[in-house]
């Protein structure tokens, strides 16, 4: 088993080099630290800083996305929280403890710059998705995402990249990421509680099996409920630390801004490490251009594409410079990355507890469980849709359930190991399938990033003229691979 592994462990080292940097040492040599910043650079400019200049418009988008178009449809905020479900999991708590213990402080600054410019990203990405979609197989429900949008939007002879994108996807969300999350979730019980992991992962596997075989429905009710719950009683704590830490603020933010440009580094190497753990852990916690949040994005029942465009921005600015930056803030308040070899969400309860007691990594451990959970929910419903788009067979579903089910297993089990190299492989497979499937998807929304512009001209020329509720009308923009009848019942 050990041998198998290993020689595993060195294939997914392989890969990661490619795509993240590594190759002859160079960490600026991969393909996402080259092309992430520059390409949320590029959307940011082409539409204007719509991050910035539209925040207050966004959250006015917020406001009405729980209205739902018809009875039977996905509204747009259980779409919101679908995605946030997914977005907000480990990479919040462990995925931040991760980035501060390999990169420093200053890796939390490059965090903040793919969360800002991945808005502007991810609004191109889930308004192509909403562009593109096309009716489910349930009466009310829509299926899209990268892999339809590029075959539709590219044509056929990009077929390829639809059908890797979407093993990479499966590999990803279906596989790996769960286990990482169910990983870290036996890993807090197990610290809190004393509770072993492989029943952790058996308890886990049993609950998500009854939600997601309710299908997208049960997954959006469910998420509605307790994303909202989860995600305001941890930035609550992590207010009162701040708080109680008030003095110390200026001290950290020095420490940050010092390690982001390597004012505390010694060398191009040290300074490239920070960079890259900062976007790596950055973009496996907002997910802004990795082309996850446009398979649920395209679920939702809007008048008008961009309508869940700015609805998905609104998204990645909660998990990143939200609870991600409240994640930072307790560790490094604390000091706690200094000391010892602690990792991971060990880090995080007990830099917590430390502040404010014993409790804290109990409490942790809950966030960590609702965060955790309600992602391998998530993720269920991204691989399912890329299966769809593959097989549309019965027979691939259950073959997919029964190994999205093996690696929930696998990820407590390797909490179960204590291995602290199963550990760092479990995080590489999840980097590595990550890292391509986001590649595949960076290329085909810079390639129709003039779509979604089009698409938002027509959004704003209808706000100017004092339209309150854009409504996109398909046959009148007429372009090339959009399914006209799934926007008629709007006109």
């Amino acid at each position: 088993m050990q041998a198998f592994l290993d020689g595993l462990a060195g294939f997914i080292g392989w890969g990661n080099a490619i795509t993240w940097g590594g190759i002859g040492g160079l960490w600026w040599l991969g393909i996402l630290i080259v092309g992430l910043l520059p390409t949320g650079i590029y959307f940011t400019w082409h539409s204007r800083f719509i991050q910035f200049r539209h925040f207050g418009h966004m959250l006015s988008v917020m406001r009405h996305s729980f209205h739902h178009e018809h009875s039977d449809s996905v509204s747009s905020f259980e779409a919101f929280a679908t995605s946030a479900a997914a977005r907000v999991g480990t990479g919040n708590i462990a995925g931040v403890a991760v980035a501060i213990t390999a990169g420093g402080p200053g890796a939390v600054f490059w965090m903040w710059m793919v969360g800002l410019l991945g808005m502007a990203t991810s609004f191109i990405e889930n308004t192509l998705a909403q562009t593109y979609k096309e009716r489910g197989e349930e009466h009310g429900t829509f299926r899209g995402g990268p892999a339809y949008y590029i075959e539709k939007g590219l044509g056929k002879r990009w077929k390829w990249l639809s059908v890797l994108f979407s093993i990479f996807l499966i590999l990803s969300f279906g596989f790996f990421f769960n286990a990482v999350q169910a990983n870290a979730m036996a890993a807090a019980v197990n610290g809190a509680w004393g509770v072993n992991p492989l029943l952790v992962g058996l308890c886990i596997a049993l609950l998500a099996g009854v939600i997601v075989f309710g299908g997208i429905h049960s997954i959006g009710r469910f998420a509605s409920i307790v994303v909202p719950f989860m995600a305001l009683a941890y930035l609550a704590i992590a207010i009162a630390v701040i708080v109680m830490n008030f003095g110390e603020l200026l001290r950290v933010l020095g420490d940050i801004i010092g390690g982001a440009f390597g004012l505390e580094e010694a060398g191009a190497g040290a300074l490239g490490a920070v960079i890259a753990n900062g976007i790596k852990r950055g973009l496996f916690s907002n997910e802004a251009g990795m082309g996850s949040s446009p398979n649920v994005g395209a679920a939702a029942d809007v008048k008008h594409p961009a309508i869940q465009g700015y609805v998905q921005m609104a998204s990645v600015f909660l998990d990143t410079i939200l609870i991600c930056t409240a994640t930072a803030s307790i560790i490094l308040l604390a000091d706690m990355h200094m000391v010892g070899n602690m990792e991971g969400v060990t880090l995080t309860q007990d830099a917590l507890a430390s502040e404010v007691g014993s409790w804290g990594g109990s409490f942790v451990a809950f966030a960590l469980i609702f965060f955790a959970f309600t992602s391998i929910i998530a993720n269920y419903y991204y691989a399912e849709t890329n299966i769809f788009y593959l097989w549309h067979t019965r027979t691939s579903i259950f073959c997919y359930r029964a190994l999205y089910i093996l690696f929930i297993l696998f990820g407590a089990w390797v909490a179960y190991s204590g291995s602290s190299d199963n550990f760092a492989l479990l995080w590489n497979m999840a980097d590595m399938s990550m890292g391509f499937m986001a590649t595949a998807n960076l290329l085909a929304i810079l390639l129709l990033s003039g779509v979604a512009f089009r698409v938002l001209a027509d959004y704003e020329a209808q706000r100017a003229q004092g339209v309150r509720e854009p409504v996109f009308d398909a046959r009148k923009h007429n372009i090339p691979g959009v399914e006209h009848d799934v926007w008629d019942g709007n006109r």
